[in-house]
């Protein structure tokens, strides 16, 4: 008989950008036991874990807090402010910007795509004076919002959304701007309120270093006045009677108890390290990252060295080489796995990430891991991705912070 939990000896590599591995503190607290949702010791928890998210949005505003994937979040972001036929403008940075086009069409919404043709979209970062022209051209104001993707998962770009938030204020335009940060939160600097973004979406599976099931909808004054005229169908998603409980630590519907004990402890093990220490780290651990790939003669796929994600690095391999039948021969003989290209580029690169609960010796370990598998895999290796990797990362040594014991 066939035996389908064989588990081979240490532990797995989950080296995808996301989901992240969910560090045993947090799985500690995701043991506890289950509470009532309706009792005080769950108000408490609510009211701490609402606070504390807004401080990593970096927001005044309310954070609404679903239990449900980050595509969720997409559709509540939209849901919740644009009534059917409304035109939104969304900007092609990768799959999951494309992804997010489909689902508006889907609710009856009318998206505009920009961006670069071909795969060069797809390697670099929103493109802001793209966006700001195509406003300007519109001056009754059809465009209701302007959609963008801060971290592109796919593609390992992160674009600038204060250049965004510029762009739609210099040509004069009310649109709503939202953008999906969901791999982009709690691993590279993201500003809600100080970048003028009226909605937010995001997860937990990223950064937050918890499993996929919790996503968010930061919200603007602007959003939520629009939110009383906005037409679409909502009722799961409706920010105004979440938000209203949430002011006593509640939700309306049975929220992900147990998740949210892994997210209060998520947020404790964030702030204890400091924010910016958390974006340091992401910082330096990218860099070592794109030492190696350099250092074994191949293409980053971001093409513009100032949007290089620190959540991860897309790997392109040369022409004839097989990227998922190379990410099939790291996982069968090193027990790691690497993200796989998606839409435009299936096959043609993969995916590293360096996000969450990642160290140094993580990043090595991915890193020979990676080498070992390209020279099996016969693709050209000019030199030792580890070894310039390594050299980085004693040349920029960063002292640990410390942590409190669980």
């Amino acid at each position: 008989m066939l035996k389908l939990d064989f588990h081979p000896a240490g532990r797995h590599f989950l080296q995808i950008p996301g989901p992240s591995p969910v560090p045993d503190r947090i799985l500690r607290a995701i043991s506890y036991p289950t509470i009532d949702h309706r009792g005080p010791e769950f108000g408490a928890l609510g009211l701490k874990v609402l606070a504390g998210i807004r401080t990593i949005f970096k927001t005044v505003h309310p954070v609404v807090i679903y239990p449900a994937s980050g595509t969720g979040a997409w559709e509540a972001a939209l849901s919740n402010t644009l009534s059917a036929g409304d035109t939104v403008l969304m900007f092609e940075t990768g799959h999951f910007a494309t992804l997010w086009k489909k689902l508006a069409e889907k609710l009856g919404l009318r998206p505009e795509f920009l961006g670069l043709p071909g795969i060069e979209g797809w390697r670099r970062g929103v493109q802001a004076d793209l966006i700001e022209a195509r406003l300007r051209q519109d001056s009754g104001h059809a465009i209701k919002a302007v959609c963008v993707v801060h971290n592109e998962t796919s593609t390992g770009v992160t674009s600038d959304i204060a250049a965004v938030r510029k762009a739609i204020d210099a040509a004069g335009h009310p649109a709503l701007l939202m953008v999906d940060t969901i791999s982009g939160l709690a691993s590279a600097d993201y500003r809600h309120d100080e970048w003028g973004v009226d909605v937010t979406v995001s997860g937990s599976q990223k950064g937050l270093m918890l499993p996929p099931g919790i996503s968010f909808n930061a919200v603007s004054p602007k959003a939520l006045e629009a939110a009383k005229t906005a037409k679409l169908p909502r009722s799961f998603w409706d920010w105004e009677e979440i938000i209203a409980m949430n002011q006593t630590g509640y939700w309306p519907y049975t929220p992900s108890t147990n998740l949210l004990y892994g997210l209060s402890e998520a947020l404790d093990m964030i702030l204890e390290e400091g924010l910016d220490n958390v974006f340091a780290r992401h910082q330096r651990l990218a860099e070592a990252c794109r030492h190696a790939v350099r250092a074994w003669g191949l293409e980053i796929q971001c093409a513009d060295p100032s949007v290089y994600s620190p959540v991860l690095t897309g790997v392109m391999m040369p022409d004839g080489i097989d990227a998922d039948a190379v990410r099939r021969v790291i996982y069968d003989r090193f027990n790691m796995s690497l993200g796989a290209a998606l839409g435009k580029m299936k096959g043609r690169m993969f995916r590293i990430g360096h996000l969450g609960d990642c160290n140094d010796l993580t990043l090595m370990a991915t890193l020979a891991g990676c080498e070992m598998g390209l020279k099996i895999s016969g693709v050209p290796v000019a030199a030792s991705g580890v070894a310039a990797a390594m050299d980085y990362l004693a040349a920029h040594a960063s002292p640990l912070p410390l942590r409190a014991a669980a």
